[in-house]
């Protein structure tokens, strides 16, 4: 058991004290009971993503057009999400994640039989994808009671999902195992679901009253874009390992949590505005070193269950459609990628700068003022 002592446990932070009190804070938010469907959906998004990129990863070995089978992927995995999300709120007991599962299924049974229409069952891997992301929005947003906590794990979870599957698709392993995997998620699902309350309206309201609820969705989604689309630019030379690029996946899946967590324990305006600009020198500086480009990753991918709470505090009674707002902005954000490549350091790192000093000062103005320590 741990004892901590307000009077050792203290260290200055420009006009701020960190203190035994801020430790307790962390720790309590980590133990809200509710948390739990958080962590459910932590490894049912993990799964999801194992499931999927061993597929994409698979398919794409030696195929032909091998950028459109990742891009069909990123538009029929994220833009319906809106869609379902907004079916999901009008019928509320539709199961949306064990839709998810069966779609899988079905995905791996033709991938097993060596069904020759690999596209067929891209589509079908995509929208089980999207089915599975909507059922744990909903569920972590509407048991949350406000908080970020929920969603942020969960949406945390995905990133090592993607890596592991990736890993897994390099092995020898039969495609049975993931379907083994992907019938776990049921009971997890199914337990998830006890924790939610089916509220009629969540519980968020970090946006500001001062702005336009409409405008605050369109800044919010505007963030995720350029988050999506920096995303593929943050210079890691460093990256040149398999254990360098679990480290990598790991880190972005952890600043998602943290995001979330830090969120509800300082305020949501304080730690949208300080990941943003923290992340700058880091991610500048750390092209060659891993350990610094770490930490600027863990900062930028914080700011992921922000933009999402943000537009939640907007359409509170359609949390399903607020999170497609998201997957699609992160979906217009890749775009680019497939067809523009910037290999200008100088012109990535200003991008970096000037993108990041934009979502600080849309976090300023679209965030309420909270009463947080000072």
């Amino acid at each position: 058991m741990f004892f901590y002592n307000k009077r050792i446990v203290k260290k200055n932070i420009g006009c701020y004290t960190f203190n035994s009190d801020d430790i307790m804070k962390i720790i309590n938010t980590l133990k809200t009971k509710n948390l739990a469907s958080g962590y459910l959906y932590f490894y049912v998004h993990l799964i999801t993503e194992v499931a999927s990129f061993y597929y994409l990863s698979k398919v794409t070995n030696g195929a032909h057009f091998i950028w459109l089978i990742p891009f069909i992927y990123d538009a029929l995995a994220f833009v319906p999400q809106g869609i379902i999300g907004y079916i999901n709120d009008k019928i509320p007991k539709l199961n949306m994640g064990l839709i998810g599962v069966i779609l899988f299924m079905l995905a791996y049974i033709l991938y097993i039989i060596k069904f020759p229409y690999i596209f067929l069952v891209l589509i079908i891997v995509s929208l089980a994808n999207a089915f599975l992301h909507v059922s744990g929005a909903e569920v972590t947003l509407r048991s949350s009671n406000g908080k970020l906590s929920h969603p942020a794990i969960f949406v945390g979870g995905g990133s090592f999902g993607v890596i592991a599957g990736r890993l897994l698709a390099t092995t020898s392993i039969s495609p049975w195992l993931i379907v083994f995997l992907v019938l776990t998620m049921i009971p997890f699902i199914l337990l998830a679901e006890g924790y939610t309350k089916k509220n009629k309206t969540c519980l968020y309201d970090c946006a500001s009253k001062k702005i336009n609820p409409y405008l605050i969705i369109m800044l919010a989604t505007f963030v995720v874009i350029i988050r999506g689309y920096i995303g593929y630019g943050i210079p890691t030379s460093w990256n040149k390992t398999t254990l360098q690029t679990v480290f990598l996946f790991s880190t972005m899946g952890l600043g998602k949590c943290l995001g979330g967590i830090l969120a509800d324990a300082y305020g949501v305006k304080r730690i949208g505005i300080i990941s943003a600009l923290l992340a700058i020198p880091f991610l500048l500086f750390g092209d060659n070193l891993m350990m610094v480009s770490l930490i600027g990753v863990m900062f930028f991918s914080m700011t992921m269950s922000i933009t999402l709470a943000l537009i939640v505090s907007v359409l509170k009674d359609k949390p399903g459609l607020a999170f497609g707002f998201t997957t699609v902005g992160l979906f217009l954000g890749t775009i680019p990628i497939f067809f523009i490549s910037i290999t200008n350091k100088i012109l990535n790192a200003s991008m970096i700068v000037v993108a990041s000093i934009i979502c600080a000062l849309i976090f300023n103005i679209i965030i309420k003022e909270e009463k947080v320590y000072s």
